[in-house]
């Protein structure tokens, strides 16, 4: 949350200013997420006895990574591999899945396919085209053939 403030008054004068606490651009949120996400410790949980018991505490996983700062990721846990299917999880995998082979996204073959490649078919399609509307009241369409290049994960 940062301070955002307005001001009122003749022209912009500022004789009343009112402030209030708002979220941030939500890319700019994104952005900030994500360089988290990317400086994320991986940690390991240790067990050793105290006189309350039994204690968990955490221990950075790799001593010469820097150790985290109260502000930063932790994790203990690796994230599912969702390239490959996974009945515990729900995952189906991306095998199959149609990828857009222009797209550098998380929709795109090369991220969505994992690294192991898509295949590619030419598919036709048939699909309403020339429409006209006729006064009054229908739509009259021809039926046209297309052909597409359809992209599918490996």
């Amino acid at each position: 949350m940062h301070l955002r403030c307005k001001c009122h008054g003749l022209s912009g004068s500022c004789e009343v200013k009112t402030c209030w606490w708002a979220q941030p651009d939500f890319r700019m949120l994104g952005d900030y997420l994500k360089d988290k996400y990317d400086s994320a410790s991986e940690m390991v949980v240790e067990k050793h006895r105290e006189s309350r018991g039994w204690v968990e505490t955490l221990r950075v996983k790799y001593a010469f990574f820097k150790h985290p700062t109260e502000r930063d990721l932790v994790y203990y846990e690796g994230s599912p591999n969702f390239c490959e299917p996974n009945p515990e999880t729900g995952s189906f995998g991306t095998r199959d899945r149609v990828c857009n082979v222009s797209s550098h996204g998380i929709e795109g073959c090369d991220l969505l396919c994992c690294g192991r490649g898509h295949n590619t078919r030419t598919e036709k399609r048939k699909e309403k085209c020339h429409c006209i509307f006729h006064w009054c009241c229908y739509v009259s369409c021809q039926e046209c053939v297309r052909v597409y290049d359809v992209h599918t994960c490996k």
